[in-house]
């Protein structure tokens, strides 16, 4: 076991474990940004550098504060490790630095894109950026590429987080896509169209911090602040079956895998259950999804509880008031 002081707070971990995790295992504001690392994802981390954070002792035995800033998501604990994130000046000031940068060939379409609402760097701008662009140049343009009947591309908004390249590697056969070019010209994509087509290719757009993958049969539909998400599960052979439900009245507009309070995919879903079940006779309701991060999702209040129980039969517990009795 490490102990390490993180932003003034001691927390005791097991040897291996990154920066990035013992943060969480703290919680609250503490923790760092992060929008390549994926816990489930095996060799996650490292893309973005949002997630730097100021070690300025490097272990009980070795005191020496180390001279650059560090990735948390793969940077491992030491013994006796100090690490300074939202008390550091030079941590906010280089994370401001790098939300610049990932906005830098990103499009001002949020009142447009399906992922508003619900877009890990629509957060992250909002909490580190700056109201004003330094960029005159021309932003980057890409082909349209056609990725198949249910994922829909939108390369402009990608960050090169690799994370769908990860998912597709290492829950799918045969991944066919992956990044093309180098530099400043690289972009997600295929060589052939239409050619995502197995049974587990839509956790990429779980998985997916941004609007670059989207879900094609829920584009446009309606904001995702206007729907209530609720935990449902089948019996399904292919994947665990247990899922949200994104619904609005009695309509199940979307379905998506269940994330946790770091947005990240707790089980993954196959495409039957993902695209085939849009009805809620396919299911078994659970109750509404507990979202614990702050979002306008959580502000739409669909977790207030119900106060008149015997009117409305078969409720989870978690949403059960009964009125006082006079």
């Amino acid at each position: 076991m490490a102990k390490i002081t993180f932003d003034g707070i001691e927390v005791e971990v097991e040897d291996g474990t990154t920066i990035l995790q013992a943060a969480r295992k703290i919680g609250g504001s503490v923790v760092p940004p992060a929008m390549c690392y994926y816990t489930p994802l095996k060799g996650s981390g490292g893309k973005c550098r949002v997630c730097l954070v100021k070690v300025t002792q490097g272990s009980a035995k070795d005191p020496r504060p180390m001279p650059k800033l560090v990735a948390s998501c793969i940077t491992p604990v030491q013994d006796g490790m100090v690490v300074e994130n939202t008390t550091n000046e030079d941590v906010l000031n280089a994370r401001k630095g790098i939300v610049e940068m990932l906005l830098i060939n990103h499009p001002l379409d949020c009142p447009i894109c399906d992922q508003a609402g619900e877009c890990d760097l629509q957060d992250l701008s909002y909490e580190h950026g700056v109201s004003a662009t330094r960029y005159e140049e021309e932003r980057r343009k890409f082909n349209k590429i056609d990725l198949g009947p249910y994922i829909q591309l939108h390369m402009t908004r990608c960050i090169l987080c690799y994370r769908c390249v990860y998912t597709a590697d290492q829950i799918t056969a045969n991944r066919v896509h992956g990044v093309l070019g180098r530099g400043d010209a690289a972009e997600i994509g295929t060589y052939i169209e239409n050619v995502i087509d197995n049974d587990f290719s839509g956790n990429v757009i779980d998985v997916c911090p941004v609007g670059a993958l989207t879900d094609k049969t829920w584009r446009f539909k309606n904001r995702v602040w206007f729907t209530k998400p609720m935990d449902a599960h089948r019996d399904c052979p292919t994947c665990s079956g247990k899922v949200t439900l994104w619904t609005r009245g009695e309509e199940v507009l979307r379905v998506t895998a269940r994330k946790d309070q770091y947005n990240e995919v707790e089980e993954f879903i196959c495409n039957t259950c993902r695209f085939d079940k849009k009805e809620t006779k396919d299911w078994t309701i659970e109750g509404p999804r507990h979202i614990e991060r702050n979002s306008v999702i959580s502000a739409n209040h669909y977790e207030l509880p119900v106060l008149n129980v015997p009117i409305v039969p078969n409720l989870p517990s978690s949403t059960k008031k009964n009125l006082p009795q006079e």
